[in-house]
């Protein structure tokens, strides 16, 4: 009998589909809403950086917080966080305003990050992350489909109306969460589990996972970072063409990231982690370099479509690679707080060197540094192992280095944490 998603699964796939249209809605007007302060390319990208920067700083938080309280808890206060930041952000007067507002934003948004995925990882059996992530990914991308294209319809209202829609949004978001799991067993910490949580210094010492570290950095940095702070200028300034169309392009990219991350998941969960990963960092890198040299709204558009389908492809196999490295322990705030960092650092690291970049030798150097950080991501993936389970009773973490020494092999795994363990996937 074919195994099947948890139920619980769906209800964070719809969240997260939530926030995307939300995100989709202001992320072609943030850049333009800090600009009309009379700023330039460097200050507007230091403002999607220091959204990333407090994401950052308040990473090792969360993960303390997800152990101690829930994920479920943690997600929920986290995406009232950013609501409240963001729709104020509509309302500011001035450049040190909306970048205050912002950072409060950062603060919940790494809450309901590193929660989501935490909750993603326990709830879902091994041989089916993959595909898990890629559901998970795949309703934040189809939301930013449709999020830039209503976002460029709200601006004639006015520029503060999409940030407010945008908070809106991410109540709703909110309470489908607490209403669909709040009865759930799925989802309920386990009292009576007393293993002490992986470090990331255990973590670090798997190869796996420091290749997830290496391509969530270039991944933060081209997608997270130059995409939302970049494209628009680009789009509008060396394209000459419309907010709107920025929108637009930003949508397309989109597209193509949702339109592989079906298939990548599944192919992580059947192939392997590493040969989806690697071809995405490649098609990914290219694509990006390629996008600096167009001139021409089609053939941008082309590129960003190619770019966005490399995105796809190394989504899902990174993230199942991070649950296969924390693996039955179920406890892995600080390890997914420490992937989120790193991906933070390049959405800091990134569109504020594209700015300098931009504003020094143009904007195909910009894109030509943030495709060969990807490409540079590869080198690390070649000397991981393979972490895809191979038994349904395997631990992972300990199968990807067992010479760290950094987990108890010979240790009985929780019936629960089995594949198609009843107790634990009843659905399944």
């Amino acid at each position: 009998m074919r195994e099947r998603l948890p139920v619980e699964v769906w209800v964070l796939v719809a969240a997260s589909f939530i926030i995307a249209v939300g995100f989709g809605i202001v992320a072609p007007v943030l850049p333009v809403y800090a600009a009309s302060f009379g700023v330039g390319h460097t200050a507007v990208a230091a403002l999607i950086s220091a959204f990333a920067f407090v994401r950052l700083a308040f990473a090792p938080v969360s993960g303390k917080l997800v152990n101690r309280f829930g994920e479920p808890r943690i997600y929920i206060i986290g995406i009232l966080i950013v609501a409240l930041g963001t729709a104020m952000s509509g309302f500011s007067t001035s450049y040190a305003e909306m970048l205050s507002w912002r950072a409060l934003a950062g603060v919940g948004s790494t809450m309901f990050t590193v929660a989501a995925l935490g909750l993603l990882i326990r709830i879902t059996p091994a041989p089916m992350r993959g595909r898990a992530s890629g559901m998970w990914a795949a309703g934040f991308l189809v939301g930013n489909v449709a999020g830039p294209i209503i976002g460029a319809g709200l601006v004639p209202f006015g520029l503060w109306v999409p940030f407010v829609s945008y908070g809106v949004l991410l109540c709703l978001a909110a309470f489908v969460v607490w209403f669909f799991l709040r009865r759930s067993t799925l989802v309920e910490i386990d009292r009576t589990n007393t293993e002490t949580p992986m470090s990331v210094r255990q973590a670090v010492r798997h190869p796996a996972y420091r290749a997830a570290l290496a391509s969530g950095f270039a991944n933060g940095w081209a997608v997270f970072g130059v995409r939302i702070s970049l494209v628009p200028v680009f789009v509008i300034e060396a394209l000459e063409h419309s907010a709107a169309v920025a929108g637009i392009s930003m949508s397309v990219f989109a597209a193509g990231n949702a339109a592989m991350l079906f298939l990548s998941g599944k192919l992580a969960d059947t192939r392997g982690r590493k040969p989806v990963a690697v071809v995405g960092l490649v098609v990914g890198g290219l694509a990006t370099i390629w996008m600096g040299f167009t001139g021409d709204l089609w053939t941008f558009m082309a590129a960003s479509l190619i770019a966005g389908a490399g995105a796809g492809l190394l989504n899902p196999p990174q993230n199942a690679v991070v649950a296969d490295v924390i693996g039955a322990r179920g406890k892995g705030g600080p390890v997914l707080a420490g992937f989120q960092m790193v991906t933070d650092l390049g959405a800091i690291i990134g569109p504020m060197a594209a700015g300098l970049l931009a504003d020094s030798f143009g904007f195909g150097a910009s894109f030509a540094i943030t495709g060969a950080s990807l490409l540079l991501a590869v080198g690390f993936w070649f000397v991981a192992p393979e972490t895809l389970p191979t038994h349904e009773d395997e631990h992972t973490a300990a199968a990807v280095a067992p010479e760290c020494g950094a987990l108890d092999e010979s240790a009985e795994i929780p019936t629960g944490e089995r594949v198609g363990g009843k107790p634990r996937h009843p659905e399944a």
